[in-house]
């Protein structure tokens, strides 16, 4: 992975804190009054989910999955990240207040990581506005928001790609410090009070130098508008979408190996297996993680046949994966 510019992590959070405060009360406070971390916090609320017991994500991520969400509409839309509601069968959001209501299953979109649900309730919540994470500068205060009104101070270390051996790619992630207690699906909230990014997961290098700088990464929300009116319509993005192999891949010492098969998928049916090492697409070799899945998305969209170059049991031979759509491979009927 390339070196990027990242900020110091030594940072004063005193002072971050005091010039988070001022500066969000006079974006989102009324005159004369300062905001309350309350108000700055009412529009993340808890998501519970009960997730299919025979989908494909049970076993990896569990049956009842717990994290935050984000209002982003009036009419109750919340947007949070994928994992905690993909092919559940049921929702429910709590408030700040203690407030519980159902929710309805929106869509889910693999490629950014979000899902969307619906209050089936009115939520009688201020949405929070989307700010333009483009603009965000490496060393820029912000505020992490959580359910329960738990809220923290953070900077930008870093905005670089980042590959999820999950078939995971986002050309620019935005990777923050400390860390975030409860990150699934927190609100990365910008010095003008606004939704920068939709919480994904905790690391250890936060900079992508190698270095131990523990903090957090977010989904940037630039990514969502494109695609938002095709998951409230259909579920799902239109189209093909990537082409998927269900093969979790992992990088170390510059090499790539199965690590992991997903039951029934693309790549078991073809024939590959756990500990396989992956030397090539084509005939050409992957570069890391991120250049891997590049290639393998060059072969066309979901359905195209991709030939893998694998060392198997010692000896080198081709594979080729007949991929399909990631989605086609996950119960999402019963919770549209």
């Amino acid at each position: 992975m390339r070196n990027v510019p990242h900020a110091d992590v030594s940072l004063d959070w005193r002072s971050v804190i005091v010039a988070l405060t001022a500066v969000l009360a006079l974006a989102i406070g009324p005159p004369g009054r300062a905001a309350t971390l309350d108000e700055l916090v009412s529009s993340v609320v808890q998501i519970k989910t009960v997730a299919d017991p025979d989908g494909q994500t049970a076993q990896s991520l569990g049956r009842e999955r717990e994290g935050s969400g984000i209002v982003i509409d009036e009419d109750g839309l919340v947007l949070t990240i994928g994992y905690l509601m993909v092919e559940a069968l049921s929702a429910e959001l709590t408030t700040n207040a203690g407030r519980t209501v159902a929710a309805s299953i929106v869509g889910y979109d693999h490629e950014t990581g979000f899902g969307v649900l619906r209050a089936m309730q009115p939520l009688n919540l201020k949405p929070l506005a989307f700010g333009k994470s483009a603009d965000v500068r490496i060393g820029d205060p912000a505020l992490i928001t959580s359910f329960g009104g738990a809220a923290s101070a953070a900077h930008v270390v870093a905005k670089r790609e980042f590959a999820g051996s999950w078939e995971y790619l986002l050309d620019e992630a935005i990777f923050t410090a400390p860390p975030h207690p409860a990150w699934s699906g927190a609100a990365l909230i910008s010095r003008d009070g606004k939704l920068i990014g939709v919480g994904s997961l905790v690391v250890g290098d936060t900079a992508g130098t190698g270095e131990a700088t523990p903090g957090n990464m977010f989904v940037p929300i630039e990514r969502l508008p494109p695609i938002l009116g095709d998951l409230i319509a259909d579920g799902r993005v239109a189209g093909s979408g990537r082409p998927w192999l269900g093969v979790a891949a992992d990088e170390s010492g510059g090499r790539l190996t199965v690590g992991r098969l997903t039951p029934g998928g693309p790549g078991e049916k073809a024939g590959l297996r756990k500990g396989d090492e992956i030397v090539g697409v084509a005939g050409e070799a992957p570069h890391g993680l991120a250049d891997f899945y590049r290639k393998v998305w060059a072969r066309g969209p979901a359905g195209a046949t991709v030939p893998l170059d694998v060392k198997q049991g010692g000896a080198k031979k081709r594979i080729d994966v007949k991929s399909i759509n990631r989605l086609d491979n996950l119960k999402l009927k019963s919770t549209l």
